[in-house]
């Protein structure tokens, strides 16, 4: 038993390389042609830059002047206009490359929604700082600190290596 799941293994990865071979010969038109795929009913018309050929034409429904329009196209394009030929570009697409890639200004609108919540939380963070959290505790202001400090001074805490260590007693002040 122990020996036949390498073989399993090694045939499943066989099959699967001679397919992937097969489909690739099939696509490089070496066993036939390779139909293009063609667009559902119900798809989508996508303009993309990365996919500047959809599938699908921009206008599905058209009226009887872009249907002369395409019937007039079957025939030499040398005899179409610069007009027509544009008004047949845009009944298959929507935009061009060029307008695809050109600058927008969502960035102004981005950047305007993020400063507005900026500024928005920075408010938050006054009102709270003013009306709902309470006054600074009597430890955190500077006469309190120094009193703490000369206390410390005063009780010789830490005289190896701690606070009162670096306090000249005969001197009265820090040692440099």
């Amino acid at each position: 038993m122990m020996l036949m799941l390498p073989t399993l293994r090694a045939g499943g990865f066989l099959k699967r390389g001679l397919l992937a071979a097969a489909n690739v010969r099939a696509a490089h038109g070496h066993e036939g042609p390779v139909l293009p795929q063609v667009a559902g009913p119900g798809e989508p018309y996508y303009d993309l830059r990365v996919r500047p050929l959809p599938d699908v034409p921009y206008q599905t429904e058209l009226s009887a002047e872009q249907k002369a329009l395409k019937e007039k196209e079957k025939g030499s394009w040398k005899l179409l206009s610069n007009e027509e030929k544009a008004a047949l570009y845009r009944i298959k697409f929507n935009r061009t490359y060029t307008e695809m890639n050109k600058k927008s200004n969502e960035w102004k609108t981005v950047m305007g929604g993020i400063l507005t919540f900026i500024g928005f939380t920075g408010l938050i963070v006054w009102w709270q700082h003013i009306y709902v959290y309470p006054p600074k505790p009597h430890t955190l202001h500077d006469e309190w600190k120094a009193m703490q400090a000369q206390r410390m001074l005063d009780m010789r805490m830490g005289p190896v290596q701690g606070f009162s260590s670096k306090w000249d007693y005969e001197k009265k002040e820090w040692k440099k």
